[in-house]
């Protein structure tokens, strides 16, 4: 029981949890704001409507306003009419799922049909294919950043409840005015017919919105569609970067220590806080409190027969330490290093000091002798075996293609250059591995009446091969932490 309550935890943190937080504070991966001083977007998702849609199609045609309408798929196989009109006035035509569910209740296959699905409707209505993409709720889950070429994800930088009738227009008025300005995404509603929504709430909504645009045209604010919005801040970006740069980028890579824009640093402070919260939760131990390397906790093996150095198998059932790399201490490796040599360097220095640590604590805890096996689950593919490890394969599946997803994400956000180390390596390079080692070997080789003293000369050597290698693979995290 305890097994699956934390397969469940795993899951839902990597799979819904932290996609969504990282989105809705940071915008990774997102599009939520525009950068243009003279115009805002305004979209509306859940339709088309029979009522509401035709009336705020009128509106908007009256102002000369072009929006985005995220259509349900279900919806627009309804009314096509209505769909062809949204297209025809030249408004942006984009996805909200065949059907309003939440993506953290869908598997990725299905939330792939509900996107294919609407698109299929879309394009046979209007002959143009969509790359616009707004989950309901926006709600995002971990395979939403791996569709991030097949579709562009859009939030909002400003919603007001329009969904609940007892807003009332004027205090709905209110809130819009106040968020009325340049590179705003309003989120609006054209249908009142989803789970929580009011049936009628989209009147209030048309009330206050004429009111919007009449003060809109005071201010010289005109609202555009999302792609066109995005198309602006590209273009002012190309012209930003034409720039010499002064103090970011790879020069300044170059000349020491990288730099961290305070999105980064915020990215990188959440995410410290919530590895103090799982350690918390599931009772992670480590050797050295004040510098350490690992953090392991023991936990069945649930994998298929692994055999080991020694020809020892591991089957499921099997008790193992279930190592977890501190995400702080590599970070900061990452941050002196210059190169990812440099930090495979300073790793396998960690754990090269680790290992006996690991082996005496062992010792010294007898509810431990009954532990097979270390492991643990990685990006690092080469010097693992000199160490003692058996590196295997992760069984094909749900657990090792959101893994894959994960380490890389983390990298990305959390290594200084794992931006463009991603770039770099090619897909098979940038695969998880299993790591494991029979808990009698790691007693042989690095306790104190083991062969430690001889085993440490051999890995200054393979230290030194290390230094002269060409390709090293890195991540900062080798664990769902």
């Amino acid at each position: 029981m305890e097994t699956l309550l934390l397969g469940l935890f795993y899951i839902s943190t990597l799979y819904a949890f932290i996609p969504g937080l990282i989105t809705r504070l940071f915008g990774f991966r997102v599009f939520r704001r525009g950068v243009s001083k003279d115009h805002f977007a305004l979209t509306f998702d859940d339709g088309p409507d029979p009522v509401y849609t035709p009336k705020l199609l009128d509106l908007l045609k009256l102002y000369d306003a072009k929006a985005t309408f995220f259509v349900v798929g279900s919806n627009a196989e309804k009314y096509p009419e209505l769909v062809k009109r949204m297209h025809e006035e030249g408004h942006l035509i984009g996805i909200h799922n065949y059907v309003h569910k939440t993506n953290w209740l869908m598997w990725p296959a299905s939330v792939k049909k509900q996107i294919q699905r609407t698109t299929k409707i879309i394009h046979d209505i209007t002959g143009v294919t969509t790359h616009y993409y707004r989950p309901p709720w926006g709600i995002v889950n971990l395979f939403d950043f791996a569709k991030r070429n097949e579709t562009q994800i859009v939030l909002w930088s400003a919603m007001f409840g329009d969904w609940r009738q007892r807003i009332g227009a004027d205090r709905l008025t209110e809130r819009m005015m106040k968020k009325l300005g340049g590179g705003e995404v309003f989120l609006l509603h054209d249908c009142g017919a989803t789970l929580g929504a009011n049936t009628d709430a989209p009147m209030q909504m048309l009330i206050a919105l004429e009111r919007v645009l009449k003060e809109a045209q005071t201010r010289g604010l005109q609202s555009i569609r999302i792609d066109e919005m995005i198309t602006m801040g590209k273009n002012l970006k190309k012209k930003g970067n034409a720039a010499p740069s002064t103090s970011t980028g790879e020069n300044a890579v170059h000349r020491g220590k990288p730099a961290l824009s305070p999105m980064k640093k915020c990215i990188v402070s959440l995410w410290f806080l919530w590895e103090k919260v799982f350690h918390f939760l599931f009772r992670l131990k480590t050797t050295n409190s004040e510098d350490p390397i690992f953090h392991f906790r023991i936990r069945p093996y649930h994998g298929d027969t692994v055999k080991m150095m020694g020809d020892i198998p591991l089957v499921h059932g099997d008790q193992v330490l279930e190592l977890h790399f501190d995400n702080k201490k590599l970070f900061q490796i990452g941050m002196r290093s210059r190169s990812s040599i440099q930090v495979a360097i300073g790793m396998i220095r960690g754990v090269e000091k680790t290992l006996p640590e690991l082996a005496s604590y062992i010792m010294a805890h007898p509810e431990l002798h009954d532990v097979k096996a270390l492991y643990g689950v990685t990006m690092i593919n080469r010097g693992t075996e000199q160490l003692g490890f058996t590196v295997a394969d992760l069984p094909k599946g749900l657990f090792a293609k959101s893994t894959t997803i994960y380490l890389k994400f983390l990298m990305k956000v959390i290594h200084p250059q794992g931006g463009a180390r991603l770039k770099q390596s090619s897909s098979k390079e940038l695969v998880p591995k299993m790591l494991v080692m029979p808990i009698e070997l790691l007693l042989e080789r690095y306790s104190e009446g083991g062969s430690h003293r001889h085993l440490k000369q051999k890995q200054q050597k393979d230290l030194q091969s290390a230094e002269d290698a060409t390709e090293t693979e890195v991540v900062l995290s080798t664990s769902l932490t």
